[in-house]
């Protein structure tokens, strides 16, 4: 590569559809460490999750998938500019929290 030649780097903006599917991941993150918490804190939301599918990780999986395609259709249907570094960092953030969230429950 020569000195006039740049890599592509994270600065750069990342298409609508990557930056959509991106928040869409960190929403559905953390809307799935909220439902771990309320699950677990709920016998009658445990035992809804275990009616509709037979096991409540299946039901929760399930609905995190609907959740992650849906949202980030509609996402990335929005023309929104987002550099790599940015998403990077929200992508990480919601990561981080959604584990806090958990852990901060059951300890």
């Amino acid at each position: 590569m020569s000195a006039e030649q740049t890599p592509a780097g994270a600065s750069e903006t990342v298409s609508a559809t990557v930056s959509g599917f991106g928040i869409s991941y960190a929403i559905t993150s953390i809307l799935s460490a909220l439902l771990v918490v309320l699950k677990e804190s709920s016998e009658a939301v445990h035992d809804a999750l275990v009616a509709i599918t037979g096991h409540h990780w299946v039901t929760q999986s399930l609905l995190d998938l609907i959740v992650f395609v849906v949202l980030g259709f509609v996402l990335s249907r929005r023309s929104m500019a987002m550099s790599g570094n940015a998403l990077i960092s929200t992508v990480v953030g919601a990561t981080v929290l959604s584990g806090l969230i958990i852990a901060g429950y059951f300890i």
